[in-house]
């Protein structure tokens, strides 16, 4: 538990550096976890017998972020476009062509990358303060749900919430995931307010806005740590890997943060 804490406190530590300098700085760094997410999945699958197709994916990960900075975040959609298609070619003219190995193909590229891209996209967004708001909420919603979640799902018990995937997550952890996920939103947006001007307050989310995204991004989060722990279940693994002691691997860190991505990032194209 001592090492777990430890890590947990480097990790908050490195990551408010990271959050403070924004733009280039934290796109790069996040492009690089992208990266050692993806070779997790793809590594774990790969040890269960599959024979995923990784270069297409990859290629397209090297062109996001330039592609992204010279045009848009709208690059994203083209480009998964064309690395499911790539993927799919490869798979049809192999000798013995198999659907499952299409489908795992592309499921980093949809689990991770797209939801990579998303947070590249918030790091770049501006005004700075509104990206500042968006990311903190998309770290806070999960981290503090999974806290609330495990402390009460160990503690209360009961039911479960969904045995086959994750056997020790229960009903009233998933609950009080919620309510911490909520409350993490709260917080953000009583910080943001506080901390800055009138002008820049107005452009910043709603309360009606904290509210719908801590309770989706909430629920959203644990459906991606579950989702983790079924791939994981699947490939017969504990972690995904041992780069963060008493954590796991960078998948284990970022599975719920990644589809809390999703949902800020469609709130901010939407706004």
């Amino acid at each position: 538990m001592k090492q777990r804490i430890i890590t947990a406190l480097l990790l908050v530590t490195l990551l408010s550096v990271l959050m403070y300098f924004g733009g280039a700085v934290l796109s790069v760094a996040a492009f690089i976890c992208i990266c050692f997410a993806v070779y997790e999945e793809y590594h774990a699958l790969a040890l269960k017998g599959h024979r995923p197709v990784a270069l297409p994916t990859w290629i397209s990960m090297a062109l996001s972020i330039p592609l992204m900075l010279i045009l848009d975040s709208s690059i994203i959609i083209p480009i998964l476009i064309a690395v499911c298609f790539a993927t799919g070619v490869v798979v049809m003219f192999r000798e013995e062509p198999k659907l499952e190995d299409i489908l795992v193909s592309v499921m980093p590229l949809i689990t991770i990358v797209l939801p990579g891209m998303c947070l590249i996209a918030l790091a770049l967004a501006q005004p700075k303060a509104l990206s500042v708001v968006l990311l903190s909420m998309m770290f806070v919603i999960p981290v503090l749900g999974d806290t609330l979640a495990f402390l009460v799902g160990s503690r209360v018990g009961g039911p479960k919430l969904c045995p086959a995937v994750s056997p020790n997550k229960t009903i009233s952890g998933a609950i009080a995931g919620l309510a911490g996920s909520l409350l993490g939103s709260l917080l953000v947006g009583l910080i943001a307010w506080y901390c800055c001007d009138e002008a820049t307050r107005a452009q910043l989310p709603t309360l009606l806005a904290y509210i719908s995204l801590g309770l989706l991004g909430g629920a959203v989060g644990q459906v991606g740590d579950l989702f983790a722990s079924l791939i994981k279940r699947h490939c017969g693994i504990k972690d995904f890997s041992n780069l963060f002691p008493g954590h796991g691997g960078m998948l284990d860190r970022m599975d719920s943060v990644l589809f809390v991505a999703l949902v800020i990032f469609s709130y901010y194209i939407f706004i």
